[in-house]
């Protein structure tokens, strides 16, 4: 079952819960069922060599007098 962001409509508390696609969340405070899905982006694990950001000295030169540009 995938975990959901929802907001309450009675008493505007948001909250997460694992529910199925058809099934409508409880609200964990007012136990009301009077809630809406929200929009929310997934997220992205991060593993191995790629968990580390771009350092600025990985990144190309960004143009003159770029302060990336060998010395």
């Amino acid at each position: 079952m995938p975990l959901y962001e929802f907001i309450c409509r009675t008493c505007q508390r948001e909250f997460e819960a694992l529910v199925r696609h058809d099934e409508q969340a409880e609200c964990p405070e007012c136990l009301s069922r009077e809630t809406e899905r929200k929009l929310s982006l997934p997220g992205i694990p991060l593993v191995g060599s790629t968990a580390h950001a771009a350092r600025p000295t990985d990144l190309p030169p960004c143009g003159p007098g770029c302060c990336r540009l060998p010395s």
